[in-house]
């Protein structure tokens, strides 16, 4: 899937490694540089692909997604904002479902920075009553690093939604994550953990005490993948297993095989926005 946003037709070369191009409904931003390629819808400031030069795809994206707006996209790394979960409709905000905009962009020997906005308008105080700006600053290189910002007076819940591309669910194991979590698969209930995290059907986990970096050691890509968060107050791990995942319209039945998500998330803390001192999510990825 990530491959086939590399061959789209180019609508507008913005600089030498960037353009815009249009996948089905939705406008995508395509990064093309000697260090890195990427892609970045308008919808949703949503970072779709990152691969740098030489890697394997470190994100994954469901060959099943619908491109349409309005609807969320099935992998990469959505943004959840200003609610995580089904608080509010629709789920997880309505941030990754609206048209942001490319407000600034650089690039140099090192890779690409873009920054995307989304600032408050009669739609989203239909369904949330603030004013706000958010930003989201992609820096993509041979470390991907994503930085958002809510300015405003408000309090929210977030979350970097990343779906992370495996070689086989059954031979990863998380680390990182501290021993408490919430059970979401459970009912919510509060749960302890020893040792790493590994998979064996369906995972929902809200770490609350989790390390600043999060590992995912991925024996079947012989790659260990480096997940560095920042403002967070909690670590999200989901695998939708077997039987979720056939019932799922935008998965392939088998797609929990090869995709894990590790979210930096602040969802058992809701942040708080003040007018001189605005929230932040943010989150660097690498590998080794």
């Amino acid at each position: 899937m990530t491959t086939t946003l590399y061959t789209l037709p180019v609508l507008e070369q913005i600089t030498s490694a960037i353009s815009q191009r249009q996948i089905d409904e939705l406008p995508v931003l395509v990064i093309t540089h000697p260090k890195v390629r990427a892609a970045i819808t308008l919808q949703g400031a949503h970072l779709l692909a990152y691969q740098p030069t030489g890697e394997e795809p470190v994100l994954w994206l469901s060959s099943e997604s619908a491109f349409k707006s309005g609807v969320a996209i099935r992998g990469g790394v959505p943004i959840c904002w200003p609610w995580f979960g089904p608080a509010g409709k629709p789920s997880h905000g309505f941030a990754r479902n609206l048209p942001w905009e490319l407000t600034s962009h650089q690039e140099d020997e090192n890779g690409v920075e873009l920054l995307l906005t989304l600032k408050a308008n009669a739609e989203t105080r239909a369904m949330w009553p603030h004013d706000f700006t958010l930003t989201a600053r992609f820096r993509l290189g041979k470390e991907c690093h994503i930085e958002l910002e809510a300015a405003g007076d408000f309090e929210a819940t977030t979350a970097l939604h990343t779906y992370f591309n495996i070689g086989d669910i059954n031979k990863v194991k998380v680390s990182g994550l501290g021993t408490r979590f919430i059970d979401k698969v459970d009912g919510g209930k509060t749960a302890q953990q020893q040792g790493d995290l590994t998979f064996s059907g369906q995972t929902d986990r809200i770490y609350t005490q989790a390390e600043a970096t999060s590992l995912i050691v991925d024996s079947a890509l012989n790659r260990t993948l480096v997940i560095k968060h920042q403002h967070n107050s909690d670590v999200v791990a989901w695998n939708p297993g077997a039987e979720l995942s056939v019932s799922m319209k935008d998965m392939a039945d088998d797609s929990y095989k090869t995709m894990v998500c590790v979210e930096t998330a602040a969802v058992s803390a809701p942040q708080k926005s003040t007018p001189s001192a605005p929230a932040k999510l943010a989150v660097t990825i690498s590998q080794r």
